[in-house]
């Protein structure tokens, strides 16, 4: 379901934290949003554009971002166990402190990304994944899949 722009300004002007949890907001214009908190869990935000928004502490586990615009998002601290963030771009992402464990990070652009304290053991990642240039892949604990 698409919703429009007014519907997409009642449901982030409802009370705070927002409880989206499972909610379809694919292709969403969401660039800018206050998200801070959100249980966004299971939440279908493939396509979305999430670029500067702010998603600190924001649950994020096992939600589709596929292919979602993040660039220079707010996710510190955000928990995205299992998330689907394959081909997303977070170039210059703050991700500090996130959990990221065993989500999918093929042909995600990470470059620039703040991964300070993020906890990326069992994240899954390919050739095609661009990591930030200081990132220590040896110790991050992330899985080569082809």
């Amino acid at each position: 379901m698409q919703y429009t722009k007014e519907e997409l300004d009642a449901l982030l002007n409802g009370s705070k934290p927002l409880q989206l949890a499972g909610y379809d907001l694919s292709k969403a214009d969401l660039n800018e949003a206050d998200l801070s908190k959100a249980d966004l869990s299971g939440a279908n935000l493939s396509g979305a554009f999430l670029d500067q928004a702010r998603l600190r502490y924001a649950n994020l586990s096992k939600a589709n971002l596929e292919d979602a615009s993040l660039r220079k998002a707010n996710l510190h601290g955000a928990t995205l166990l299992e998330a689907d963030l394959s081909d997303a771009d977070l170039r210059g992402a703050d991700l500090s402190g996130a959990k990221l464990n065993h989500a999918n990070l093929s042909f995600t652009n990470l470059t620039d990304a703040n991964l300070a304290g993020a906890d990326l053991h069992g994240a899954k990642y390919n050739r095609h994944t661009h990591l930030p240039t200081d990132f220590e892949l040896e110790t991050a604990g992330l899985i080569m899949v082809k």
